[in-house]
């Protein structure tokens, strides 16, 4: 069975999103999501040649093999990624995603004023570099 390709593309300057980042990095214990910071221009070459609307570059991306998630749907379904009892926010897909996309939408709206924002791009520990892309793949 042939491994999924999993990549999270993020604001990299964004605290909140910084620390979702670091949130996934320590529960995924499978070690297969990749991330990217939405930034780079590894992330526009990617997302370009995926067919992304650039409207959807300020939110969370979540790339699974060829199929795009974006806002409350990408942050559920990379949950379920890490398997376990993270599988239980499956629920929440019951919840129509126009609903789910509101909350999302106000919290991604005020993250910086909520969170605070970063003078730099996230960089990771030398123990998790691997993680992050800095290429095409």
């Amino acid at each position: 069975m042939q491994e999924k390709k999993i990549i999270l593309f993020f604001d990299g300057v964004c605290n909140l999103c910084s620390g979702w980042v670091d949130f996934i990095i320590k529960f995924d214990t499978k070690n297969n999501i990749k991330f990217c910071a939405l930034q780079s221009d590894v992330a526009k070459q990617i997302l370009l040649k995926n067919s992304i609307d650039k409207s959807e570059m300020h939110t969370v991306i979540l790339l699974v093999d060829d199929v795009v998630y974006t806002k409350s749907t990408a942050a559920i379904k990379l949950l379920n990624e890490l398997g376990g009892a993270w599988k239980l926010f499956n629920v929440f897909l019951l919840i129509p995603k126009f609903i789910r996309d509101f909350f999302y939408s106000i919290i991604a709206k005020n993250r910086y004023r909520f969170f605070g924002k970063r003078t730099s791009c996230y960089m990771p520990s030398d123990k998790d570099i691997s993680k992050f892309i800095a290429k095409i793949i």
